[in-house]
C-alpha cells in the first residue's frame, strides 16, 4: 500500500474525528508553550499535522495532497525503487518536523498560541513535486492556471511577507519552511533534480 494511502486516510480519519469530538482539539494541536517545557509533548508536531480545524481547510489540504502526494511518491519509487516509499515518508515525517520548528522557536514563551494543519508538509510534497515538473499548469483557485515554478517563486515570496505582516491567524512559517524542506530533501535524496529541472527549459 502506497505510504500516500495511509497518510490521507490516517488524516482524513483523525480530522473527523475532531470534528465530532472538539475536545481533543486540545490535546492534539501544536502548543510550543508545552513543548518548550515538557519534551514529552514532542509527539504534538505530528498529532498536529493530521488534525484540521474545519472542513474546507481538511478539504483544501487534501486536494493539494492528492493530486500532487499520489504522484510524488510515484516519481520516488520510479527513481529508487521500494525504497522509494520509504523515502516519501522520511520526506513528509521530516517536513513535518522542520515546518514546525521555527515556530516553537518563536512561540515557546506564549501559552495561548496554538496551530494544527499539515499545510507544511503538504508544502513540502508540493515544492518537491515542481522539481520534477516545474512547468505543469497549477490552477490558482481552481481557475487561474499558473506554470508551477511561477507559483513557487510567488508563494515563497508571499510567505515571507505573510509571515511579518500577515494578521490572519495562518502559520505562515509553516507553510515557508515546509516548501524549503520539500526543496532541500528533494536535492538530498536527487543531486540530479538541478539538472533535471534546469532541463525542463
Amino acid at each position: 500500500m502506497p505510504v500516500a494511502s495511509v497518510i490521507f486516510a490516517l488524516t482524513i480519519g483523525l480530522s473527523i474525528y475532531v470534528f465530532s469530538n472538539p475536545d481533543w482539539y486540545g490535546r492534539l494541536m501544536l502548543h510550543p508553550y508545552s513543548i518548550h517545557r515538557d519534551k514529552s509533548k514532542f509527539y504534538l508536531i505530528f498529532s498536529s499535522g493530521l488534525i484540521h480545524k474545519d472542513w474546507m481547510h481538511l478539504l483544501f489540504n487534501m486536494i493539494t495532497f492528492y493530486y500532487f502526494g499520489f504522484p510524488l511518491e510515484q516519481i520516488f519509487v520510479e527513481a529508487s525503487g521500494p525504497m522509494g516509499h520509504v523515502l516519501f515518508a522520511a520526506l513528509y515525517i521530516v517536513a513535518l518536523v522542520l515546518s514546525d520548528i521555527p515556530t516553537i522557536m518563536q512561540q515557546k514563551n506564549n501559552p495561548g498560541y496554538y496551530s494544527l494543519g499539515a499545510s507544511g508538509a503538504i508544502s513540502a510534497v508540493l515544492f518537491s513535486f515542481i522539481l520534477f515538473y516545474p512547468k505543469v499548469k497549477l490552477y490558482i483557485f481552481f481557475a487561474l492556471p499558473m506554470p508551477a515554478f511561477v507559483f513557487a517563486f510567488l508563494y515563497l515570496g508571499y510567505c515571507i511577507w505573510a509571515s511579518r505582516n500577515a494578521k490572519d491567524g495562518i502559520n505562515h512559517d509553516a507553510h515557508l519552511f515546509g516548501a524549503l524542506t520539500g526543496l532541500l530533501f528533494t536535492l538530498v535524496a536527487y543531486p540530479w533534480i538541478i539538472k533535471h529541472f534546469i532541463g525542463q527549459f
